[in-house]
């Protein structure tokens, strides 16, 4: 098969998990739609919504029949991408949130990453810019080029940036059962993703498309800001490598501390002081157990963070549109 016809014929399955998302859809689904490679399945997931957001999506499907609306009770994240996974035909899955916003040729490029990897590569990601409710972007951070074997970085913490920006294999996400529904059961939803990412890289290699394919959109009531449902999530998964990679502590008690600086410097760059005294208080208390190996210092060093809230440039072109104007105006 050669990589022609493969960008132009391999079916790939879409996954976007919708709650409440009337005010997004139309402009996730408009980008979606968009993609320079035709060939894909867009699999919604209703998952108990009680607004509109089900009719948007039908009105989407009415247009292009390559949409399809599943409706669940609500089951949280994991358990919505999973049944879209399980009703998916295409040999790769592409996750995005109800939020998110792609550049037309994201899945081109990776679709071609991946087939010219081989069986061997299991997961293609690519970097995102934050954008804001109006799909302005706000900044482009420093983004890593890691590929290949990737388990020791990735135990640091989840360097493929959000839900919205892998392409994986359907057989290999299968292989490892998919999202972990029970992190929402246990009060730490948040870090299914990176779960899962860490699963597929114990069997495949990774690759990266090297630019800014994704819009990933923060806004006050998303899941991310749930800063302690959050941390639980991340704690959650850490303890369940623990086990599993059992001469790998080191990387994951750093990246635990390299979590909550993240967390403090996205805070404050945001002017949420309440939240950084809630950060600054679980820090010092986490100092004392797990991160004193890891810092080898008394005190966690996000603290000097507060010492950076003098203006900071935005990296890229803050207020550019993520997308051309003309695009992402597909009328439903």
């Amino acid at each position: 098969m050669t990589i022609r016809s493969t960008r132009d014929g391999e079916l790939v399955s879409v996954v976007i998990p919708a709650y409440n998302a009337e005010g997004t859809i139309d402009e996730t689904l408009a980008s979606v739609r968009e993609q320079t490679h035709r060939a894909l399945e867009i699999l919604v997931v209703d998952d108990g919504s009680s607004d509109a957001t089900a009719a948007r999506v039908e009105a989407h499907a009415a247009a292009d029949r390559r949409v399809r609306l599943i409706r669940q009770e609500n089951g949280g994240v994991a358990k919505a991408r999973n049944t879209a996974i399980a009703a998916a035909k295409g040999a790769f899955i592409a996750p995005i949130d109800a939020d998110d916003l792609w550049r037309p040729d994201k899945i081109e490029r990776q679709l071609r990453a991946i087939v010219e990897g081989g069986a061997e590569v299991g997961l293609v990601y690519c970097w995102s810019s934050t954008i804001d409710a109006h799909g302005l972007v706000t900044s482009q951070d420093d983004t890593p080029g890691y590929d290949g074997d990737v388990i020791p970085l990735l135990l640091y913490g989840n360097f493929v940036g959000n839900g919205s920006c892998a392409l994986m294999r359907k057989d290999a996400v299968l292989a490892v059962g998919g999202y972990d529904p029970s992190l929402r059961a246990r009060g730490g939803q948040g870090c299914e993703d990176w779960k899962l990412y860490l699963s597929l890289a114990r069997t495949h290699r990774f690759g990266v498309v090297l630019d800014y394919l994704v819009g990933y959109r923060r806004l006050p009531e998303a899941m991310s800001a749930d800063i302690p449902q959050m941390l639980r999530s991340d704690a959650l998964v850490r303890a369940e490598m623990r086990n599993a990679f059992v001469h790998h502590s080191k990387e994951l008690d750093r990246g635990r501390w390299l979590y909550i600086s993240w967390l403090l410097e996205r805070e404050i760059e945001s002017g949420t002081w309440e939240r950084c005294l809630a950060l600054l208080a679980i820090a010092e208390k986490e100092d004392d157990n797990m991160l004193r190996a890891a810092t080898r210092k008394g005190r966690l060093r996000a603290r000097f963070a507060l010492r950076r809230l003098k203006a900071r440039p935005v990296r890229g072109t803050p207020g550019r549109p993520f997308l051309a104007p003309q695009l992402g105006e597909i009328a439903a």
